[in-house]
């Protein structure tokens, strides 16, 4: 497995950079992760924190040393994710939770699956044209999926999120073959919502991605001035040619067993594990009291 890989995360016009991003890998899997804390709502980072250990270690243990059910594991590692941050905001004594949306992508044998809640986008380029993206669980991308008028809609009002007391939506990809040269790019609102899909494309297929993704965020910080939001892309490509060494990522010579991961290191709570959807339900009704009990006790 070899592909190239590119971040960077910039704070822009806000008080704190609450965007969370890193990549890990095995010897034949690959995992891409970035999280985008949601203002409006304390703690925003720590969300985002916890939605990346929660994968980097589930990932950690179950690529041995690939993942082999791969939506499966992209679900589990999601609702443990929300899991884990509902049962911060209970432990603090929290009255409102901290929230972020998500993408992650994960790549193995040759294909490509991932998954969203909220509106960080996955794009993915092909021969120099965008094949994919995402769609924005919110309520204007809905509406102009309908077909509707969505001039009067606030972009950043979501329908879902990681850390919200109601159970996350989520979207789930089909397994995508990956072709030599594609390129694949997870941003935050903060890219997307000055810089059209078009000219992420463009920029992504015309030059190498560390030459693109660092002019797409500027790019997206002069246009947002100086209120713009944080800005942060993780970008790569597949099989990457040997001449980009500067960005490139081999796992061939990795040894069986090893594993590499960007992510600050945390240790999710051992009882989320293989969690179904009834345990899930529970245990979020049961900190969701313990949340109300906190704001009886601090009117």
């Amino acid at each position: 497995m070899k592909f190239s890989v590119y971040q960077i995360s910039r704070q822009g016009g806000r008080p704190r950079n609450e965007d969370r991003i890193g990549y890990a890998y095995t010897q034949e899997s690959g995992l891409f992760v970035l999280a985008d804390g949601m203002g409006g709502h304390p703690e925003g980072a720590m969300a985002a924190q916890l939605a990346l250990q929660t994968f980097s270690a589930y990932f950690q243990k179950a690529a041995k040393p690939f993942l082999g059910d791969v939506p499966k594991f992209l679900t589990n590692a999601l609702m443990a994710s929300h899991h884990q941050i509902l049962r911060y905001a209970a432990e603090k004594g929290m009255l409102d939770t901290p929230r972020t949306t998500l993408v992650v992508a994960v790549m193995e044998h040759n294909c490509m699956h991932w998954i969203h809640c909220g509106d960080s986008r996955l794009y993915i380029v092909r021969d120099g044209q965008l094949l994919t993206r995402t769609r924005d669980h919110s309520y204007i991308e809905q509406q102009a999926h309908l077909g509707q008028a969505t001039q009067n809609i606030n972009r950043n009002i979501l329908f879902t999120c990681l850390g919200s007391p109601a159970k996350p939506i989520f979207d789930l990809s089909s397994p995508l073959q990956l072709q030599e040269g594609d390129r694949v790019l997870l941003c935050s609102d903060g890219l997307w919502c000055t810089v059209n899909d078009n000219e992420i494309a463009s920029e992504l297929a015309a030059h190498p991605l560390n030459q693109a993704v660092p002019e797409l965020v500027e790019m997206a910080l002069r246009r947002g001035g100086p209120r713009c939001d944080n800005v942060t892309v993780l970008a790569m490509e597949w099989e990457t040619p040997d001449a980009f060494e500067s960005t490139l990522v081999s796992s061939e010579d990795m040894q069986q067993g090893f594993f590499s991961s960007t992510i600050q290191s945390g240790v999710p709570d051992p009882t989320i594990e293989d969690m179904d959807d009834a345990a899930i339900e529970r245990s979020i009704a049961e900190i969701n009291a313990a949340i109300r009990r906190a704001a009886e006790r601090n009117p």
